[in-house]
């Protein structure tokens, strides 16, 4: 009985994990302003939220 509670168990972490995968890609399909892949913004990095103070814009992606 353990072990099919076991394997029970695994299995429902698994479908769990995918179905959290599949959440957040639609949100980032329908939030493309959010997230690390956004758009530069005014010629900064745009990849951490200190991008308005950015000394240098050599770090550009």
């Amino acid at each position: 009985m353990t072990y099919l509670v076991t394997i029970a168990l695994i299995f429902a972490i698994l479908l769990a994990g995918i179905g959290v995968d599949r959440l957040y890609r639609r949100f980032a399909a329908r939030n493309p302003q959010l997230g690390p892949f956004r758009k530069e913004a005014d010629g900064k990095c745009g990849c951490c939220a200190s991008s308005a103070t950015c000394p240098d814009s050599s770090f550009r992606n």
